[in-house]
């Protein structure tokens, strides 16, 4: 059975993540961390990927991105996955493949439905127990949000620009943001959207999407939906 087109829409954001096969390791130290890094600063060039929020946890990734080419995601994700897993490959000896299938994404919605997933994927070291607070974690874009550290990988969306007027007090803003966590229904309602690939935003913005590429956009449950799957504000 062929695969289902990805939901991808020019200029819309799309939460993207990848886990290792057997939630096996996909970063075993830094110079793989960098090299990843590397490689996804080369295809969002190739692929005008403008990467808004990132996080490279030890078995698995978590980027927001748009561009305005069309199925430029998913031909960015192939070029990073077709250089980085020969690489990996080799560097650790090992051979087959590395990632868990295809990588899960959905488009998100730009308002408050945005700034939630900037702040699930920020936090998600935390979450994990890996560190105390987000800006412990070094392999985040949460410095450059939080404008501690210049990293020229990050674009900040124009979702993202409205917090505030300028750096220093968008900074803040975002700051406080993140200290407000992230609730178990946010994190069901961005892990379900997830998983089957849907549009996480409001009736209307499923609507268009639907409308646009002719195909569902909100998520599909057996039984009556609850509101955690259908909404996160």
């Amino acid at each position: 059975m062929p695969r289902g087109l990805r939901l991808e829409l020019p200029l819309h954001p799309l939460h993207v993540t990848q886990r290792g096969v057997n939630r096996g390791a996909v970063f075993v130290d830094d110079d793989d961390r960098q090299h990843y890094l590397m490689l996804l600063a080369e295809s969002a060039r190739d692929h005008e990927l403008a990467v808004h929020a990132y996080v490279l946890m030890g078995n698995h990734v978590h980027l927001l991105v748009s561009t305005a080419q069309a199925r430029g995601v998913s031909n960015a994700m192939r070029q990073i996955g077709q250089s980085y897993v020969p690489s990996f490959n080799r560097r650790h000896r090992r051979s087959g493949t590395l990632w868990e299938g295809r990588f899960k994404s959905c488009l998100v919605n730009t308002d408050q439905y945005l700034l939630t997933v900037y702040r699930y994927i920020e936090l998600n070291p935390v979450r994990a127990g890996m560190v105390q607070a987000p800006e412990d974690h070094p392999w985040s874009s949460v410095h450059a949000n939080l404008g501690r550290s210049a990293d020229p990988l990050v674009t900040p969306h124009e979702t993202f620009l409205t917090m505030a007027p300028d750096a220093l007090q968008r900074a803040e803003a975002y700051r406080s943001w993140l200290r407000q966590g992230v609730s178990d229904d946010e994190i069901a309602a961005i892990r379900l959207h997830l998983k089957q690939g849907r549009a996480l935003g409001d009736q209307r913005f499923q609507a268009m999407v639907e409308k646009t590429l002719g195909r569902p956009a909100s998520v599909r449950s057996p039984g009556r939906p609850s509101r955690s799957q259908t909404s996160i504000v």
